[in-house]
């Protein structure tokens, strides 16, 4: 597939939100800021986060919701590339932010669940009433990783509940078309979990073998690292792969239906756009650059975006 560069000069793009108005709405992690990308490639502030914003919503309220994950990443160039690298000994923690586009006011919400301080923020999506689910992807140590979870909570900051924890390192989520299945990409084996949800906030855990409760749906060979994904209209989770440089489309059953091959090792996230939700927008981040194509499936729409 051809793919068209919208933009470029970006410090680590994550994040897409495909705006109505034809803008794409995104952050940057390195760059500490959420930015709007003008389909001629124009680029504009929107706010400065502080932290590394990296993964943006729309919430019922029609405010933008980040997961923060605190500069929980090192860069560094190799080859002329912008890699994530160790997280940084200054590293504290992570929180869930919003940013109101009328006001421009931007407030942390949650920087902990029951007195446990949220790691490192990463993914999230909001289901049909209003709640967000969210992944914290966890972070290195010098001593070894500290584990990631996912989490529920309410917009106005007065409900989180910690649905499933430990997961190795939960990247990219989505929802399911009936919105009865959430979907979780895991970073360093490559796996994509599934929780069937009995109701907002509650999963249906499974048993053993399964550490955190979710079902396996599927994973790679390899060296291939998940990233963030989105959902297409027919059901199918387009999850972006870091090291294959690829967006590898999976059905639900687990088969992978392709692998749509992208120019950068670490395309990070996708999403959907246009007056049809054909067109993908996906983020190059290690290149600083947001590219667009044409995809052979209509995307999800998203719950109030």
């Amino acid at each position: 597939m051809d793919i068209q560069l919208v933009t470029e000069g970006l410090e680590f793009p994550e994040g897409p939100i495909a705006m109505n108005d034809g803008t794409i709405i995104l952050t940057e992690i390195k760059g500490q800021r959420l930015t709007r990308v003008h389909p001629d490639g124009r680029k504009e502030t929107v706010v400065e986060t502080g932290g590394g914003p990296n993964g943006a919503a729309i919430g019922p309220d029609g405010a933008i919701y980040i997961t923060n994950n605190g500069a929980s990443f090192e860069f560094f160039e190799n080859q002329g590339l912008l890699i994530p690298g160790p997280t940084p000994a200054s590293h504290t923690g992570g929180y869930i932010q919003r940013y109101d586009l009328k006001t421009g006011e931007l407030k942390t919400i949650y920087s902990e669940c029951e007195g446990k301080k949220l790691v490192g923020p990463n993914d999230l999506v909001f289901d049909k009433q209003g709640g967000m689910w969210f992944t914290d992807h966890g972070c290195s140590t010098p001593e070894g990783r500290k584990f990631g979870a996912l989490y529920y909570a309410l917009p106005d900051g007065s409900k989180i509940i910690e649905v499933a924890y430990p997961i190795l390192s939960p990247n990219g989520c989505g929802l399911s078309p009936d919105g009865k299945v959430l979907y979780v990409a895991d970073t360093e084996p490559a796996r994509l979990w599934a929780f069937d949800i009995e109701s907002p906030g509650v999963v249906k855990k499974q048993g053993w073998p399964s550490p955190h409760g979710g079902r396996i749906v599927a994973g790679l060979g390899g060296f291939q690292r998940f990233d963030s994904l989105a959902v297409e209209a027919n059901g199918n989770v387009a999850v972006a792969t870091l090291h294959a440089g690829c967006i590898t489309v999976i059905a639900p059953v687990g088969t992978v239906v392709r692998q749509v091959t992208m120019p950068d090792e670490f395309p990070t996230n996708i999403c959907f756009g246009g007056p049809d939700l054909r067109t993908a927008y996906v983020t190059l981040s290690a290149t600083g650059r947001l590219g667009a194509l044409d995809w052979g499936a209509p995307g999800l729409r998203l719950n109030f975006t």
